[in-house]
């Protein structure tokens, strides 16, 4: 999770904090500010794929989009390549936005329902002076099957595809840059399962082929367990968890990952297993509790004064895999 020299991607001290609302129609005074994003820090190699998930609400799509500039950061540092993302001019971040692009949780909303297919793939690539005319469509043909679209989908418009369809295209107007890194933002949460499973093993064929580099964003444990190489667990606005993907799925540290782990479904009826169920809402981002942010929910049996007044720092608690609990090291 450190900092590293060969990471395409090194996020730095990232903090996006959003001013609350004023009572009584803007009178007032300003609510506390909504702590969206926290000091979360993470790095990704190249052709790495690193799964951010937690509930909704704990800052996995603000740190996504604020990554990329589509939301500015309040503080920290974005490094592509070891190049200072937050430091570049309109100019030089158009350039560079080549390298990087996103894929959206819906597919329909995403896509401007006045373009055909055609234009909407016709767009990035003209802006980015890499095709025109009959070479536009040639490379057009190209994308539409590469993500497993026939060609003859280029004259549609969104509303007349499905929803897998609609996604596909998303991935495809992706693909169009020619990018190295992706934000996924939930890319199959909106689809039917049979749907999501024909879209990860897209995503994983890409990724291999055209060597991407991946921030797989989900709220879906067992959706990520088939993609991601590493694991951040998020809760309001930091990061609580980080290991490679076997070791925290075989072995979770943190409560609130363990819990998280207990509702994923498994496809055996005889199977025996513990159901962890969380007393309580996530509390406000605008009002985080004092000490650990999870300890109203915790259900670990040592849970004391110290978990209430103290906050954890993320500790190395087993080789390679970091948690922010006072008592990682303890069963649950």
């Amino acid at each position: 999770m450190t900092s590293s020299a060969s990471a395409l991607v090194d996020v730095q001290g990232l903090v996006k904090h959003f001013p609350g609302e004023r009572a009584f129609f803007g009178l007032g005074r300003p609510r506390a500010v909504v702590r969206a994003v926290d000091d979360v820090s993470f790095a990704i190699t190249p052709g790495q794929t690193l799964g951010l998930v937690g509930e909704s609400g704990c800052g996995k799509s603000t740190v996504g989009r604020t990554i990329l500039r589509l939301i500015e950061p309040d503080a920290g540092r974005v490094l592509i390549d070891g190049l200072n993302l937050l430091t570049l001019g309109s100019r030089e971040l158009r350039a560079l936005r080549r390298r990087m692009q996103i894929v959206f949780q819906d597919p329909y909303g995403s896509l401007n329902p006045r373009l055909t297919v055609r234009q909407t793939l016709a767009e990035p690539l003209a802006i980015h002076h890499l095709a025109t005319g009959a070479d536009a469509g040639r490379r057009i043909a190209a994308l539409l099957e590469e993500v497993g679209l026939d060609p003859g989908f280029a004259t549609s418009y969104a509303h007349e595809l499905s929803g897998g369809q609609r996604q596909r295209v998303g991935i495809a107007r992706a693909l169009s840059v020619e990018p190295q890194f992706l934000v996924l933002d939930e890319p199959v949460s909106a689809l039917d399962v049979s749907v999501q499973a024909q879209v990860l093993n897209l995503l994983a064929d890409l990724q291999q082929r055209r060597r991407l580099t991946y921030l797989f964003i989900a709220h879906d444990l067992a959706v990520v367990k088939h993609i991601a190489d590493q694991v951040a667990v998020m809760y309001l606005g930091k990061i609580v968890e980080w290991a490679p993907a076997a070791r925290l799925y075989a072995a979770p540290r943190h409560p609130y990952t363990t819990s998280l782990l207990s509702a994923v479904p498994v496809p055996d009826p005889m199977a025996q297993r513990r159901r962890i169920v969380l007393t309580g809402d996530v509390p406000s981002p605008a009002h985080p509790p004092a000490g650990c942010p999870f300890h109203p929910r915790c259900p670990h049996p040592k849970k004391d004064a110290r978990c209430r007044t103290e906050p954890p720092a993320l500790r190395e608690v087993a080789p390679g895999q970091l948690a922010a609990c006072h008592y990682a090291e303890e069963p649950l």
